[in-house]
């Protein structure tokens, strides 16, 4: 079956095949039409990571760099998806991108990162001086435990310039999640994509989620392996069940979703979602967590109607082209729990939004959970 093509405006070119395709790579690439594309991006079901993937990737698509990541879920031009791969392109008669590896997350080297996204910046600003926006588009292995420090790390080197991103996935399996830079899958790296354009851009981040009254401190936590031991000064997943009334034993991936946990950072509240309870009655979370952190139990809203007013908010003056989208792979669980799943995904189709369900996001400096944060990307002002 040929790749399917987004459609409306073709600003941002996109396509989705099924991963189980041997030509899956050649079917995208003629979806995407001849380009020139400045930048490809590639979101990948972790079914698609087999064979000779470099090869495939540069015999379809030549010398435009390609970048991606595994997810824990697609958003296609359809809506939600799995077992696919979806492709976004960006035609170099509308933007600029320079790719920069970050080739050992366990070693950062905080000052090398930010010079070298001083300079790349620099380059792209020297190449196209009547450009005048510009983003930045992170992707890191959602399994390295460390997206805190290199966020923070990208956001100092950035700058004015609005950063937003995404841990790779593994479905639900949290086995092994890949970052693809040139064309090639590694772990333990990031990939950041810094982007110029002619098209007006906002990054957003966004949530439905409201502080409630009930709190919680974690008395004593493992902040190296995001391990929280206790809460309350008793054992942790213990005491988060009893706060719900629940019996620990029935903690499952959805009461995380429907029960989330929020820290105020910046005047604002940010999700530390739970990834899992360990054997041993320990919590294990998506984000930085430490001794002494006040936890606040938040309470959902309609997911669906708070979607669809968020992003027609981002539509009001005008409709972007295109929005990409990082998705928390719990949203997505608490769309099927709750029945809304297919309306879900028809909003993110009408809305134009490509991307992927995610171990967690960043957005700006902060490394967060249970959020859709992404860029929205509008026409360029007189054609």
């Amino acid at each position: 079956m040929d790749a399917e093509a987004g459609q409306g405006p073709d600003l941002i070119a996109r396509a989705h095949a099924e991963a189980s395709d041997p030509a899956a790579f050649d079917r995208l690439a003629r979806a995407l039409g001849p380009g020139p594309l400045a930048l490809v991006v590639l979101f990948l079901s972790p079914e698609a990571v087999a064979g000779d993937l470099p090869a495939r990737i540069a015999a379809a698509f030549g010398d435009t760099p390609v970048t991606g990541c595994t997810t824990a879920g697609e958003i296609g031009p359809g809506g939600y998806s799995e077992g696919g791969i979806v492709a976004i392109g960006l035609p170099a008669a509308d933007f600029a991108a320079e790719t920069l590896l970050v080739a050992d997350l366990q070693a950062i080297d905080a000052q090398a990162l930010i010079g070298d996204l001083i300079r790349a910046r620099h380059r792209l600003t020297a190449a196209h001086p009547g450009w005048d926006y510009e983003f930045a588009f992170l992707m890191v292995d959602g399994l390295s435990v460390k997206e805190d420090e290199l966020a923070a790390a990208v956001a100092t080197g950035l700058g004015p310039v609005p950063l937003f991103g995404g841990s790779a996935g593994d479905g639900t399996r949290f086995g092994a999640t890949h970052v693809l830079h040139h064309g090639r899958l590694a772990q333990n790296t990031a990939t950041l994509a810094l982007i110029r354009t002619r098209c007006p851009v906002r990054v957003f981040s966004l949530d439905h989620l409201l502080p409630s009254d009930r709190r919680m401190v974690v008395t004593k936590a493992d902040p190296a392996r995001r391990l929280v031991r206790q809460i309350n000064a008793e054992p942790a997943a213990q005491e988060y069940a009893r706060i719900l009334g629940k019996d620990p034993g029935q903690l499952t991936t959805f009461t995380f979703a429907a029960h989330p946990l929020v820290v105020r950072i910046g005047g604002r509240h940010h999700v530390r979602a739970i990834q899992r309870v360990a054997p041993n009655g320990d919590l294990v979370f998506f984000s930085a967590i430490d001794e002494g952190l006040v936890l606040t139990l938040a309470e959902a809203q309609d997911m669906a109607a708070h979607l669809e007013g968020e992003l027609t908010a981002l539509a009001r003056d005008t409709a972007p082209a295109a929005i990409l989208a990082c998705d928390c792979v719990l949203r997505r669980i608490e769309a099927q729990e709750k029945q809304l799943f297919g309306k879900i995904s028809d909003i993110l189709g009408r809305h134009r939004v490509t991307g992927f369900s995610t171990y967690g996001e960043q957005h700006g400096a902060v490394h967060v959970n249970q959020t859709m944060t992404g860029v929205a990307i509008y026409p360029p002002k007189g054609g």
